[in-house]
């Protein structure tokens, strides 16, 4: 199977739903910004201790999830099979808070605000947050202009996922520094 097609060397691309549109689309954009995301989360993964099993399986679901939404935001919302696709449901939400829960349980108390960085590890899940907010925004920016969901409780869900997601890796950017014995960098003017 050819890798390369040629159809996108004039600017353009197709959605899932098959409308051709500009590769600058805000449906593309999205979308876009959430295949970034995943890599980053890959580099994530690949960088983790090897005690961080749970964080690496976690990681994995998290990328799942996020080709789930990726499908979504490559389809119109009155496109026939729009229907059929996978969601993320509230189920999906749970699992990163009760992760988040558990994380928050084996670190000190943050008295301050902390600065990227640290271990390896720690500096990916922090360009991974940062990476999932500026996704956060284009899917914000979609949803405003052209919808994402017909289905405002999908719609709703899929918004709280992405901005949990930021918050899990806050989170395990932390965990990531814990495990390698690594202080955060504590934020002092």
């Amino acid at each position: 199977m050819k890798i390369y097609t040629g159809g996108g060397d004039r600017g353009k691309t197709s959605l899932f739903s098959g409308e051709r549109v500009a590769k600058s689309d805000d449906r593309v954009e999205a979308y876009g910004e959430l295949d970034e995301l995943n890599a980053v989360i890959g580099a994530l993964g690949a960088s983790l201790l090897p005690v961080q099993k749970d964080a690496g399986e976690e990681l994995l679901e998290i990328q799942k999830d996020l080709l789930t939404v990726g499908a979504l935001l490559a389809t119109t919302p009155d496109a026939p099979h729009f229907a059929s696709l996978d969601r993320i449901g509230a189920d999906r939400i749970a699992f990163l808070e009760k992760a988040m829960d558990r994380m928050d349980a084996g670190l000190a108390p943050l008295k301050s605000f902390i600065l990227p960085g640290g271990s390896m590890a720690a500096g990916w899940a922090h360009v991974a947050r940062t990476v999932c907010r500026r996704a956060e925004r284009r899917i914000i920016r979609l949803s405003a202009q052209a919808g994402v969901d017909a289905d405002p409780e999908a719609q709703q869900n899929l918004l709280t996922y992405i901005n949990r997601l930021s918050d899990y890796l806050f989170m395990l950017a932390r965990c990531c520094n814990a495990a390698a014995g690594v202080d955060d960098i504590q934020w002092q003017r």
